[in-house]
């Protein structure tokens, strides 16, 4: 199992979505992804687009005043 960082910080929502949605195309079952990002919306969007590809959220943290960083399996 591998884990890879998709840095999004900047980015405005959608867009952390649509890169990870991308990312996780790319990787194979059981690796993760680690997305770090800097958008509010991000902390209800990431978290339902995980759950809605049957993804599940392994690590969810805040970075930062308004950073977080949240891990989603492949599955």
């Amino acid at each position: 199992m591998a884990q890879h960082i998709l840095e999004t910080d900047g980015l405005v929502c959608p867009f952390p979505v649509v890169e990870a949605k991308a990312a996780m195309a790319e990787m194979p079952a059981g690796d993760e992804l680690v997305i770090n990002f800097d958008c509010t919306q991000g902390t209800e969007a990431i978290p339902r687009w995980a759950a809605e590809n049957g993804y599940p959220v392994t690590q969810f943290s805040k970075r930062g005043a308004a950073e977080w960083s949240i891990t989603v399996q492949k599955a």
